[in-house]
Order: C-alpha cells, then structure tokens, then sequence
C-alpha cells in the first residue's frame, strides 16, 4: 500500500511541475524564426562557433533564455534578442527546439 501511495505522490508532483517548462511547440516553431539567422533552420547551427538548439534539453534552453533575458549571462547578440521575448516565448521556443532530433 505504501508503495502504491508514494507512486501516486511522486505522480502527481510530475505533472504538477511539468507544465512549468510545457511550452506549445507549433507556436516555439513560429516565434523560432528569429533565431534561425544565427542557429539554422531546425536548429543546426550555421557556425562552428554558434550553437546547435535541436534535441537540447528543454530546461536547459529555459532557463539559458532568462538568464540571457535578465542579465545573468551575457552575450553580445544574445542578451538583446532575449531582452524582446516573453517568458512564453522563451517555454514555446525552447519546447520546439527541444523536440527536434
């Protein structure tokens, strides 16, 4: 019983905080073409020293995003583009990116 119990808590919290990075992929898909001058279409990059967006882990891209958005990381062509975007935004574009191979 207690196993049944803790399977069901641990279920629960999971989709409790899944939708806190759930972003909408088809809109991440639009909102994405102003990344796709600097990270490709598909999210393969167009330079060796830009990098790839495709297959990244979706938390990871959130939260790279924000820190760009609010300054805790710094780029000088990152930090502007994300500085325009809404935290929306940034759960779309990272849900699409994401789930591309």
């Amino acid at each position: 019983m207690n196993n049944l119990l803790n399977y069901l808590l641990i279920m629960s919290m999971t989709l409790l905080l899944s939708p806190a990075l759930a972003g909408d992929i088809e809109k991440g898909k639009t909102k994405s073409e102003l990344c796709v001058g600097c990270h490709g279409e598909n999210g393969i990059s167009v330079s060796p020293i830009i990098p790839n967006l495709a297959g990244q882990k979706e938390a990871y891209l959130v939260n790279s995003l924000k820190d760009f958005k609010s300054g805790a990381r710094k780029n000088g062509m990152m930090s502007p583009v994300a500085a325009t975007i809404s935290d929306d935004d940034i759960n779309d574009i990272a849900a699409y990116f994401s789930s591309l191979k």
